[in-house]
């Protein structure tokens, strides 16, 4: 039971790369033929923002690639799961993001850039949503600790004993 899943998560994964590097072909070559034969774009822009991108898609297929056995083509590693939640997902959020606004570059100019703002605002945050939760857990082991301590004798020492 365990070798199916470990089978459909590589055909899974294997068809998701596929459709990831066949966008990336297509949004990126758009954008080239676009720049040539239409009106030029910052291409200075386009390298700086894409990069991100290529790395996520460069990190997605490290990771999520299956690998199989040269001589008996069997399947040694699944690879990881690429519809994982958290930061797979996150990788996947700033290639589409990246794709749109190729797209938005293409057909409106460099103004279309704008629209990958949204990726460092995501970050920023979600950055802050952690920072919080880190400042709410120290908080409640301060209390603990402080919990834990006795409290302090008031008072100097003869007037503790004449108590």
């Amino acid at each position: 039971m365990a070798q199916k899943a470990r089978k459909d998560r590589a055909k899974s994964n294997a068809e998701a790369l596929k459709n990831l590097h066949l966008g990336t072909l297509i949004v990126n070559t758009w954008f080239v033929l676009a720049n040539i034969i239409f009106k030029r774009r910052s291409l200075w822009l386009y390298v700086l923002l894409s990069i991100p991108a290529f790395i996520c898609e460069y990190i997605l297929e490290t990771t999520g690639r299956p690998k199989y056995d040269a001589s008996t083509k069997a399947l040694k590693t699944a690879g990881e799961d690429l519809n994982a939640s958290g930061l797979t997902e996150y990788m996947w959020d700033i290639i589409w993001v990246t794709w749109a606004s190729v797209v938005a570059v293409i057909f409106f100019g460099n103004g279309g850039w704008i629209l990958w703002l949204a990726v460092p605002v995501f970050a920023v945050i979600k950055g802050w949503g952690l920072l919080g939760a880190a400042r709410n857990m120290a908080g409640g082991m301060q209390q603990q600790q402080d919990a834990a301590d006795p409290p302090a004798p008031t008072g100097n020492r003869k007037q503790r004993r004449a108590a």
